[in-house]
């Protein structure tokens, strides 16, 4: 394995604006990773290597001439497929969008480019980014690198993945109910869930419109925020945009100084329903930022008891609206369109081929919900739900500066083990819920190994709105004390993927 694969994407971009090694060398050691390990790990769903090389040889021109570079200009990137990317497919990881080529960049694709970072293709998700394991994708699962039997989590296993197996130093993700952090926790990795509207949502297919938040993945809390800097900002282009200066993540990810914060337990995010290993693991990383100084209270949100239920009528309404889009007139599939039929008989159709199980079920869910005599019921009451929710966050920030659970309730299940079990399925996600519906800013960072399976956990930290930077004070503390702990990055652990056959 290339020595370049290991370096800090940070690292990477010093390196290439010092004329150490090229843009081009970078990526191409990265897409011979990417075909050496692929085929096992499947977190690539579309690969365009030229593309990538033509920009990374503009990078290096830039550097050649003297010119300024943003602080990743040059660095590799895999990009979650539920951003548009003009000249690139965009699937969902669905059957309906098989051949959809979008004809415009989204604004994070865009900012992206725009910093000279270098696109290497789409990762995979599960289909309409509807799923906790990535075996949803209609293009087959994504495999845990630490392990290529277990999930990768989801919906946004393959950017995950796609770090873990050394693939690429970057990935975006998208987080709707836990997407980025649920995988970063079963993979090792570091993934942030920015303030909703702290990023832009132009060119994200959506699945629920007031959940779905784009942010960034990586192997460190430093790379996560540069990332970070990158793709956020004020957009007008997205009407739920927040006009504000970024939070400063940068100098916080720098700083890691956990003295004197306030860190909240939440009670509810605990307990029965979680492994051993997760809990243990949780403890030995709350205690060592105890030791650096912070001050560790316990918090009461009785309302999260309630996220599930809430979340999995919400969730599912929006996107029963919003997939009503794919009616086999505009874009997308079209199946039985043969001149006999009426176009309710092709939408039928193409409906009954092109989506899963899993996004029929959620969309039928979300129709009834919102149907004539249940919408009062159901949705308007998992509305109030969310309200609650909502007040119990502020009612701990006025106490905490950050709250902090599990990210996950155990380490990544083995592939098949709940895909006939939709409801163990979505039980991977209470403790990434409640930031969705509260639309604050959460991220997961690595917290090591769980003794029983030696696979990875993850503590989620969570900070009130426009807080983003608290998370990267939190994650950075843990990280630099952890990695002391452990001799080097925990991802140094991890099995050499080309030992293993698919």
């Amino acid at each position: 394995m290339s020595e370049l694969l290991h370096r800090t994407a940070a690292e990477l971009a010093a390196g290439i604006a010092a004329g150490e090694h090229s843009s081009e060398e970078v990526t191409r050691a990265h897409l011979d990773r990417i075909e050496a390990v692929d085929e096992v790990v499947h977190a690539f769903l579309h690969v365009d290597g030229e593309r990538a090389l033509e920009a990374a040889r503009a990078v290096d021109a830039k550097v050649a001439a003297g010119e300024p570079l943003g602080p990743l200009a040059g660095v590799p990137l895999g990009l979650k497929d539920v951003l548009t990317m003009r000249g690139a497919p965009t699937t969902c990881g669905s059957r309906m969008l098989r051949d959809w080529h979008p004809p415009y960049d989204a604004t994070v694709t865009r900012r992206l480019l725009e910093a000279g970072l270098v696109v290497l293709g789409k990762t995979n998700m599960d289909e309409f980014a509807m799923g906790s394991s990535t075996e949803n994708s209609a293009y087959g699962p994504t495999r845990n690198p630490w392990d290529t039997s277990r999930i990768p989590g989801g919906s946004g296993g393959g950017s995950a993945a796609a770090l873990a197996a050394f693939e690429a130093p970057l990935t975006i993700g998208t987080d709707t109910g836990g997407s980025i952090r649920q995988p970063a926790a079963v993979t090792g990795t570091v993934g942030v869930k920015p303030t909703y509207g702290g990023t832009s949502r132009y060119g994200l297919v959506a699945l629920a419109s007031s959940l779905d938040q784009p942010g960034p993945c990586a192997r460190t809390v430093l790379d996560a925020a540069l990332l970070h800097q990158v793709i956020a900002g004020h957009d007008p282009l997205d009407s739920t945009s927040i006009d504000a200066p970024v939070p400063d993540v940068v100098t916080a990810a720098r700083s890691g100084d956990v003295a004197g914060m306030r860190i909240g337990v939440v009670r509810e995010l605990g307990g029965e329903g979680y492994a051993p290993g997760v809990e243990q693991r949780f403890t030995e990383a709350v205690e060592l930022l105890s030791g650096l100084g912070a001050e560790v209270v316990e918090v009461s949100c009785p309302s999260f008891d309630a996220a599930l239920g809430a979340y999995y009528l919400i969730m599912p309404s929006e996107a029963s609206s919003n997939l009503a889009r794919f009616d086999a007139m505009r874009f997308g599939l079209r199946v039985g369109d043969d001149g006999t039929r009426s176009a309710e008989e092709v939408m039928n159709l193409t409906r009954e081929a092109g989506f899963g199980a899993e996004v029929k079920r959620r969309i039928i869910i979300g129709t009834y919900a919102l149907s004539s005599g249940y919408y009062d019921a159901y949705y308007g009451s998992a509305q109030k739900v969310r309200t609650l929710i909502k007040r119990d966050f502020d009612a701990a920030f006025e106490r905490c500066d950050v709250l902090v659970s599990p990210t996950t309730p155990s380490t990544p299940w083995p592939l098949g083990e709940r895909v006939d079990d939709p409801l163990a399925m979505y039980k991977a996600d209470l403790c990434t819920l409640p930031s969705n519906l509260a639309g604050n800013a959460a991220a997961s960072f690595p917290a090591g190994l769980a003794p029983e399976d030696g696979l990875p956990v993850g503590l989620q930290v969570m900070a009130p709105p426009m807080a983003d930077d608290r998370l990267y004070r939190v994650g950075a503390a843990l990280e630099r004390a952890l990695t002391e702990q452990w001799g080097g990055p925990l991802l140094n652990r991890i099995p050499q993927l080309q030992e293993v056959s698919a």
